[in-house]
């Protein structure tokens, strides 16, 4: 799975009207409970890309029986071709799995998403490169080759991170891979790709080719952002604040089921997706349990600093026309009190 070319994209063509209804990622439960028949409120959530551990704790809230116990009946599903994001602001899915990045872009062109939950407390993402490439710091950058999917933000990090090593961002090559696989292409045409180290890094462990990485959150607290995170939209928001809470409820207890046993929630994932490569979902959702929650008082805490750094970051990279509203694009008001 390529999951460095999700976020920025999201948001290019995000209308209302593109939204449409996924495909399903898994099919609705059908064990029948036990206990007396109980109405539940039926839920869609849009996944952002195939299933993988950052969205384990969905699963596991599912598998374990904790969206029902809040009342929910649950369906995840892939993204329709417009995007989780155009989903999830249409209310073609009540709930979805998103980005900072992308949400704030969306709400400069006024789509209303809205962040609920951030599903791993600090930026994993970075770029990577097989150790024999040598590139150790963004100055390394320089006369090297970079494989991307064509998007504004991919020019602007480089840019940022090798200006704060004062090296030259124009001795860079940067070329298209669109959806080539990683391994394959810094074999073959590129030096270094940006990852997200809890799957591909991984794999790369696995592998036995080790990596360099260059983590963005090392070189600026403005880059220490919240990528994915749970979103919904305001409209949601408005009319079901109950509904909202529910979800957040269930959806917390099943992260924190992921941090506390997280060879038992990689088991549940692969359960619910058996063709995923289960030694690398087991060793993945290891590497992910610490990292979920970190240093935050409980799971899906958002800091509005975090949100206004990155937003102002955007900003002085011309990747946003004006100042984000940062109250609007996210809240805690949701968060179970403690999810220790």
């Amino acid at each position: 799975m390529n999951w460095k070319k999700v976020a920025p994209l999201m948001l290019v063509s995000l209308t209302v009207a593109l939204a449409g209804c996924g495909k399903q990622a898994d099919e609705p439960s059908a064990s029948a409970s036990t206990k007396p028949a109980k109405t539940l409120t039926n839920v869609k959530v849009v996944l952002d890309w195939t299933p993988n551990t950052n969205h384990t704790g969905l699963y596991v809230a599912k598998d374990q029986g904790f969206f029902e116990q809040e009342g929910l009946n649950v369906q995840i599903i892939a993204p329709g071709e417009g995007g989780a994001d155009a989903m999830i602001a249409s209310g073609a899915a009540e709930f979805g799995v998103s980005y900072q990045e992308s949400i704030t872009q969306g709400r400069i062109q006024g789509v209303p998403l809205v962040s609920i939950a951030a599903v791993i407390q600090h930026n994993t993402s970075g770029f990577a490169s097989p150790v024999a490439k040598n590139i150790k710091s963004p100055k390394d950058f320089e006369n090297k080759t970079y494989g991307g999917w064509g998007a504004p933000s991919e020019s602007a990090m480089i840019d940022s991170l090798m200006q704060t090593d004062k090296a030259d961002p124009n001795k860079v090559k940067i070329v298209n891979i669109g959806e080539a696989d990683y391994f394959t292409a810094v074999k073959r045409d590129i030096d270094f790709a940006w990852i997200y180290y809890a799957w591909t890094g991984v794999d790369a462990e696995l592998r036995g080719e080790p990596l360099n990485m260059i983590y963005l959150n090392k070189y600026s607290d403005k880059l220490d952002y919240y990528t994915p995170v749970l979103a919904t939209n305001e409209k949601m928001i408005k009319e079901k604040p109950e509904l909202v809470k529910a979800f957040v409820a269930a959806a917390a207890k099943g992260y924190q089921f992921a941090i506390n046993k997280p060879e038992d929630a990689a088991n549940i994932l692969i359960k619910a997706v058996p063709d995923l490569d289960k030694k690398l979902v087991v060793a993945s959702q290891k590497w992910l349990s610490t990292r979920y929650q970190d240093d935050a008082p409980r799971w899906g805490e958002q800091k509005r600093t975090v949100w206004e750094n990155y937003a102002n970051w955007m900003l002085e990279h011309k990747l946003l026309e004006k100042n984000l509203d940062v109250d609007a694009a996210f809240t805690n008001n949701f968060l179970p009190v403690s999810s220790k």
